[in-house]
């Protein structure tokens, strides 16, 4: 393997987040009935016309954008010749000789450091229909059929199907960011084609492109990689010569099988749509779009790192879905304490499964950031916290202050009181009151622990521990 070396570009398909299709007015929806979400255009009658959907445009440019890519003030919409079931009209309409955006980048982390990816160019263009296979038939549903989408084309940059992985996972995040698409990869809303080619250490000529079509998961991409890169290798080991086609993968055998010979651009007749006319966007609503482009995760991770002191792994947690980013920021400043935040988000909420829209989570973030500082400030201690306030505040919707009340669960942080009941504890078990003071530091626990059982987990554990010290010294100077 070393005395070859991989090269991976990717073809990355994002379904804009739209209510209407790209060209027409028909509705957008993965769940509907099939050929439900259809109009007389993206069935491609005679004697319609397409019309461009605004939205689609201004979510395309935000991408173009967030990706650093050079916005063309000047685009064109071109015909892509070819058939199969799933294209009513006989071509797709996208773009290629003057896309919407080119020339763009983002930053990838590869063996712990990171790598910039170039991107040569993002166009627009709708969506083919669906094919559903049984034994004895296929049909066609032209739900999706017209949907907007933008393809993301990038340099051959990758040298590692890992790094292909993190290239897509890096660029959903973004497109997620933006909401400029859900990035849902089983629904195919997000999918890639990957063009890999292997050729010996050290050569300048690109091997043979080989295309592995519709990947639509992180997984997928990386185990169709890694078997055809072996595939390749293993060919040219044995003298054998490569041809450029398209591949399937196939997950239940790992392995990928030949679809068919890899077309070339002359092999689609690209021509203008003579329907569409040249799109023209205007430098001031580009530049206002990109004003309204919010922070993306890699600057909110090193924001979150320097101003929060959150270490790097919770940092990139947190910003991994800009709702859980922004629920967490809203929580730690009704909190007062950021780490404590993070750590309690981390722990206690993401591994709920929550997140998506502020929304979604089951306790606001206000309310969250209420608890913990009810517990930073003595009034409840963390056990109580999360196996009695949290669980009653997402089942009925109550406030921390209100489940406290109403469970009777306070934090008891009388002194006096506190120190009574460990006197008493103490007193009650004098051989273990030795072997602590000889040294049997392991018994520290079994105090601390009798006394909160006593008083139900309510005891200021740390206010137990100093008063057990200090019952402890005056024994000892006895």
């Amino acid at each position: 393997m070393a005395d070859y070396e991989t090269v991976i570009g990717l073809e990355v398909h994002a379904q804009l987040l739209t209510k209407s299709k790209i060209f027409s007015d028909a509705p957008v929806g993965s769940d509907a009935e099939p050929n439900t979400n259809v109009s007389p255009v993206c069935l491609g009658m005679p004697g319609v016309l397409p019309v461009l959907n605004k939205k689609a445009v201004e979510l395309a440019v935000k991408a173009a954008a967030a990706t650093n890519c050079e916005i063309a003030r000047v685009s064109r919409f071109e015909r892509k010749n070819y058939f199969y079931p799933d294209l009513p009209k006989g071509y797709q309409i996208s773009q290629y000789e003057e896309p919407l955006a080119t020339g763009g980048w983002i930053e990838i982390e590869s063996g712990g450091e990171a790598k910039k990816i170039r991107i040569t160019r993002i166009h627009m263009e709708e969506d083919a229909g669906k094919l559903v296979h049984s034994e004895s038939v296929s049909l066609v549903d032209l739900n999706r059929a017209g949907v907007a989408l933008i393809e993301i084309v990038s340099e051959p940059d990758m040298r590692e199907p890992e790094e292909a992985a993190e290239y897509v996972r890096t660029l959903r995040q973004i497109l997620r960011y933006i909401g400029a698409c859900d990035g849902n990869m089983e629904k195919g809303n997000l999918r890639c084609d990957a063009n890999v080619s292997v050729r010996p250490a050290g050569c300048g000529k690109l091997g043979t492109k080989v295309e592995i079509k519709n990947l639509n998961s992180f997984k997928f991409i990386k185990k169709a990689l890694e078997y055809e890169i072996k595939r390749q290798i293993a060919a040219l080991q044995n003298g054998e010569e490569l041809i450029q086609e398209t591949r399937l993968f196939d997950d239940a055998s790992g392995k990928t099988f030949p679809m068919r010979s890899k077309e070339e651009a002359e092999d689609y007749r690209y021509f203008p749509d003579p329907d569409l006319p040249p799109l023209v966007v205007e430098k001031k609503w580009a530049d206002d779009l990109k004003k309204s482009i919010p922070e993306l995760h890699v600057e909110k991770t090193r924001r979150f790192e320097n101003d929060y002191g959150i270490k790097t792994d919770d940092a990139r947690r947190l910003t991994s879905e800009r709702a859980l980013a922004d629920y967490f920021e809203s929580a730690a400043k009704h909190s007062g304490a950021a780490k404590e935040t993070a750590n309690w988000i981390l722990t206690n909420v993401v591994g709920r499964g929550e997140g998506g829209e502020e929304s979604d989570f089951a306790v606001s973030a206000e309310n969250l950031g209420e608890m913990i500082e009810m517990i930073k400030n003595g009034k409840i201690n963390g056990k109580i916290a999360k196996e009695t306030v949290f669980p009653q505040m997402v089942e009925t919707g109550k406030t921390a202050p209100e489940v406290v009340e109403a469970a009777g669960v306070s934090q008891l942080s009388d002194s006096g009181e506190i120190e009574k009941i460990v006197r008493e504890f103490v007193e009650a078990h004098p051989s273990e009151t030795r072997r602590l003071r000889e040294g049997d530091e392991k018994l520290t626990g079994f105090f601390v622990g009798g006394v909160m059982k006593i008083t139900k987990g309510k005891a200021n554990p740390q206010m137990v521990n100093e008063i057990l010290k200090k019952i402890l010294s005056e024994g000892s100077s006895q």
